[in-house]
């Protein structure tokens, strides 16, 4: 077992790697562009699409409640409050804004099992399943915006063809989704294939304890009328935070579809995985630019939306999750609050 030093040297080394890589992708991003070009186009970007924009980009949290009430249940099988909820939901991602190591789920988790209250287990399972439910619309979003008529016919990504790329996402698209079916339906088949194929014993017992406190979130799915539910707002939630960017190009006169954007988004998840500082800057805008550039938007441009939509985006749910704390500033105390 890691000693607190031992813990606290790999947090440290993981907060270097993070600041490393979101200096250099920051550098990637803004090499050969003109900074004076930049504020001047951030300056001349059109308010109306930019602030509406915004406000999609906000809502994605409402939605996310939505969803996160039909996954979380207590014991007798009935949502818990809205309020408390909403709470450990602005909390957690303002942390996520705020903090390092991508500290927002661990605070949404301990938030709401203060406040709802809820188990502290439960909770954490059913933000497991949430993140399986987002890969695999994301996943959906990403091949549908793989196969756009907007992208130039022989587009290769790192060397590989787009339609090579739309085939491999649509196979790890059912992969996931079968995976998710069997720890459901057979979880000791399911802990006995990753014994068996993982020779090593540590990381396989590791792979089953996640695979455990999935299978207890996705148990309040057997109800089909529940996992429909969370199936059609997991969807909901992508198209809504997808149109965000979609209306922002309008803000920079950025002549991408919304195909486009679902294909920024997609590719923007999958940037923003790697460590980096909180709020993920560099890899943000480094992401934006690169994938802007294959419908051959110039640089400075991509990055002036890029960084403009980042800040302005960023602030509403922060200034919610500040809010949040101050109305619950007992939260993060060891007593439970059953009132928010």
């Amino acid at each position: 077992m890691p000693t607190p030093d031992t813990a606290r040297g790999r947090h440290a080394l993981s907060a270097a790697l993070g600041i490393a890589i979101s200096v250099g992708l920051l550098w990637w991003a803004l090499r050969g562009v003109s900074i004076t070009e930049v504020l001047r186009r951030i300056e001349g970007a059109h308010l109306a699409p930019l602030a509406l924009a915004v406000v999609i980009a906000t809502l994605t949290f409402p939605l996310r409640l939505i969803r996160w009430r039909l996954l979380l249940r207590d014991e007798q099988g009935r949502p818990y409050r809205v309020i408390p909820l909403w709470h450990a939901i602005a909390l957690g991602f303002t942390a996520n804004n705020l903090l390092p190591l991508r500290a927002g789920e661990l605070i949404r988790a301990y938030t709401a099992a203060r406040l709802a209250p809820a188990r502290f287990s439960t909770v954490l399972s059913s933000v497991a399943v949430e993140r399986i439910f987002d890969a695999l619309a994301v996943v959906a979003l990403l091949t549908l915006a793989l196969l756009s008529p907007d992208l130039p016919p022989n587009l290769t990504v790192g060397g590989q063809s787009v339609a090579h790329l739309a085939r491999a996402g649509a196979i790890a698209g059912l992969a996931g989704l079968l995976m998710a079916t069997l720890v459901v339906a057979a979880p000791l088949t399911a802990e006995r294939l990753v014994r068996r194929l993982l020779p090593f014993p540590r990381i396989a017992s590791r792979i089953v304890s996640v695979l455990e406190g999935v299978r207890q979130g996705l148990v309040v799915l057997r109800t089909p009328a529940r996992l429909a539910g969370v199936v059609v707002w997991s969807l909901v939630l992508w198209l809504v935070n997808a149109l965000g960017y979609y209306v922002a190009f309008a803000a920079f006169d950025i002549p991408v579809s919304y195909l486009g954007a679902l294909l920024l988004q997609g590719l923007l998840i999958l940037g923003i995985s790697v460590p980096s500082t909180p709020g993920f800057f560099g890899p943000f805008e480094a992401v934006i630019v690169a994938v802007l550039a294959l419908y051959g938007v110039p640089k400075d441009v991509a990055f002036s939306y890029a960084i403009a939509f980042h800040i302005t985006s960023f602030i509403p749910i922060t200034l919610l999750g500040l809010w949040s704390l101050a109305r619950n500033p007992g939260a993060f105390s060891p007593r439970r609050r059953a009132e928010a």
